[in-house]
């Protein structure tokens, strides 16, 4: 189970991604489909580092997010099957 950062919440301010043991969590301002912060889920560890570093709790576990947001966690795959992913630092 990997962690998702909410794209309503973000604030991209990237204390997240300063604190990623396996650098998991990337951004880019440059497309504006994807403008915020975003994990993969497919490297995240489920570690949790992210979580008490965001200032405005943005970030959720999988499974904790609600139907609400249900959509941000297909989103966030997207971003590294379809969107730019690692292609920027």
């Amino acid at each position: 189970m990997a962690h998702v950062i909410l794209s309503k919440k973000c604030t991209a301010c990237g204390s997240c991604a300063d604190v990623c043991p396996v650098d998991c969590i990337k951004h880019s301002s440059e497309d504006s489909q994807y403008p915020k912060f975003y994990i993969d889920p497919e490297t995240c560890i489920d570690c949790g580092a992210c979580m008490p570093e965001c200032p405005v709790n943005a970030i959720k576990d999988e499974k904790d997010v609600g139907s609400e947001d249900i959509t941000e966690v297909e989103v966030n795959a997207k971003f590294f099957s379809e969107g730019p992913g690692y292609g920027e630092d």
